[in-house]
């Protein structure tokens, strides 16, 4: 006897499981889930079904990783950048949560704690995204369940910031002036208009949780002024002993005046670091993170003038 597809029932086993809607959720202790090497990363894995939930165990890893990549320009460049860009492991860890079983109906939490200890003679490294160097902690859970029942799992990130640095660097204000003759890298320097502007920055050794200020003063331009804006920069640098791919990314680009601006009246500039794309400068064996703020100004014919200031960025 042929019955017709349109009359087939599902087993009662795999119509229950299309019903049933479980979740699941990974929870921080920490709201601000930041943490510090040597800390307990501690929570609780949330599961909630409306029935009893049949699964084949329930487990939690824990990871930090560098993950290297090579512009593409750098690409082919250097064999041996191949090995050097592999992704750096500094914490793994996986628990079982719970053994293969039932979970009851209804909101179920089961604790959990994983001491924060990088791997061998490793460091963790503060938390940081970047475009060719990205140091990433997750959390992953994984509810394992029977052929018919698809697995479950979820990931949830997690920050680590480096321990404060216990001596206090003093701010050095770095004072500069740009005239058409302090300009590097001009074609034809007579035929810039002549301009003189001043400023300084209060300080180039930077708290990371604190803005970067300073002030800046047109003195005068035979040019009226179009703009003038702060662009950081980060210089992701990645490689070995037989060489080195440097690479110049702009974070951000803050306008702090527009239009032809009086000449001869401070201007204040305050930048505020970020979170997630800097982190104290940072230099290993096979990669460095830096920082740099152009001060740019344009002017009406579409001069681009540039001042580079090198950073340094650290944590207290």
């Amino acid at each position: 006897m042929i019955t017709s597809s349109r009359n087939r029932r599902l087993s009662p086993e795999v119509d229950s499981v299309h019903k049933m809607s479980v979740t699941l959720d990974v929870r921080l202790k920490r709201a601000n889930k930041v943490y510090h090497e040597g800390e307990v990363l501690a929570g609780v894995v949330v599961i909630m079904s409306k029935e009893a939930v049949q699964h084949q165990g329930i487990s939690l890893t824990m990871e930090g990783v560098v993950n290297l990549q090579l512009s593409s320009k750098s690409v082919g460049v250097f064999e041996a950048f191949y090995n050097s860009v592999k992704p750096i492991q500094l914490i793994t860890s996986n628990i079982e949560v719970v053994k293969p079983g039932k979970v009851p109906s209804g909101k179920t939490e089961i604790p959990f704690e994983f001491p924060l200890h990088a791997k061998g003679n490793k460091v963790l490294y503060e938390t940081y995204h970047g475009v060719f160097v990205n140091i990433q902690y997750t959390l992953r859970c994984d509810m394992k369940r029977s052929l018919l029942a698809k697995d479950l799992s979820k990931t949830s990130e997690f920050m680590i910031h480096c321990q404060p640095q216990k001596a206090k660097a003093q701010p050095s204000p770095v004072d500069f002036t740009i005239t058409p003759d302090t300009l590097q890298n001009v074609r034809e320097r007579s035929s810039l208009p002549k301009f003189l502007i001043r400023g300084q920055l209060h300080a180039t050794n930077c708290v990371i949780t604190q803005p970067l200020t300073g002030e800046l003063v047109v003195e005068s331009s035979a040019v009226a002024i179009k703009s003038i804006e702060l662009q950081l920069v980060r210089v992701e640098t990645c490689g070995c002993a037989e060489g080195y791919a440097r690479d110049a990314t702009e974070i951000q680009n803050i306008q702090i005046a527009e239009g032809d601006v009086c000449h001869g009246l401070p201007i204040p500039i305050y930048m505020v670091f970020p979170r997630l794309f800097t982190c104290p400068t940072l230099e290993t064996t096979n990669f460095k993170v830096e920082f740099e703020v152009n001060v740019v100004i344009v002017l009406h014919d579409d001069h681009l003038i540039t001042e580079n200031f090198p950073l340094k960025l650290y944590r207290v």
